[in-house]
């Protein structure tokens, strides 16, 4: 019995691995930068609640967690994902690109899409009001009319800014800035009144990045006419595209991309939508 045990555990082992190349080589073998490997960029740093403690590597947080799920399903196994690092406007520039895929919050758009391609979305979120308490204290309020009349900043390259001009019609001019940090910088030292961010990063700014921040309102999801999706940046043509196509198609069909979310962007707060 005892070597009975001993022959059966390496065969079962060796069935997987060949189940988990026979995945690969059917889809992905071939199409990436680095033979058998699987090579995904986030920011830097990577923000929570997207990547905890700004290590990918340790699949903690929605799109670090994504990332490792989305290269199981493509035949590639934990140690076989690669992390690299890029700016945001980096990613999308045009070029050949030393990664696979790129995740870090890329809104999916038709400029964006001229440079790069995007797999299917794996994200879609409203828009959320991020303020400091004092501007709540002032008198503003979750409703268009009340949010036109505030002082305005966006992080520039992102659709927050058309996003802005759309739905709320602020009064003055939206002021731009390098990055979501710099707007969290902008709006302690009073420059500006209020920001425009995807919902769970509107709960992470409030929460941590804000002594006194509020998540004034939210959009609702048809505000807008189109809803914002994040899509993994790919270089374009790329011809992992269907690959990633599939497997996205796969874990949203199954109900493995509703449990990250519960997991990892889902609180408490009761955001209220903005009228």
């Amino acid at each position: 019995m005892k070597s009975f045990g001993l022959i059966m555990l390496p065969a079962a082992f060796c069935c997987a691995l060949a189940g988990a190349a026979a995945a690969q080589d059917s889809c992905a073998a071939g199409k990436t930068v680095a033979a058998g490997k699987l090579t995904v960029a986030t920011g830097n740093p990577a923000y929570f609640p997207w990547v905890l403690d700004d290590a990918p590597e340790s699949g903690q947080g929605f799109e670090a967690a994504f990332a490792y799920a989305l290269a199981e399903r493509m035949g590639f196994a934990k140690d076989q994902v690669a992390w690299e690092r890029t700016s945001f406007d980096q990613a999308i520039q045009p070029g050949e690109k030393t990664f696979d895929l790129n995740i870090q919050q890329y809104s999916i758009t038709p400029e964006r899409e001229k440079t790069v391609d995007f797999s299917a979305p794996y994200f879609t979120s409203p828009a959320a009001v991020v303020v400091r308490q004092p501007t709540v204290d002032a008198g503003a309020k979750p409703t268009r009319q009340s949010l036109s009349g505030l002082r305005w900043g966006a992080a520039a390259g992102t659709t927050a800014l058309d996003l802005i001009k759309n739905l709320v019609g602020p009064k003055q001019e939206i002021l731009l800035y390098d990055d979501t940090a710099d707007v969290a910088e902008a709006m302690k030292a009073g420059q500006i009144d209020a920001t425009l961010v995807d919902l769970p990063t509107a709960l992470y700014m409030a929460a941590a990045v804000l002594d006194d921040g509020v998540v004034l309102g939210q959009f609702p999801h048809d505000a807008s006419g189109k809803l914002d999706q994040f899509g993994a940046v790919m270089a374009k043509g790329s011809p992992l595209k269907p690959c990633v196509d599939a497997a996205i198609a796969a874990m949203t069909k199954d109900g493995t991309l509703a449990g990250l979310e519960a997991k990892w962007l889902q609180q408490a707060a009761k955001v209220p939508v903005i009228e």
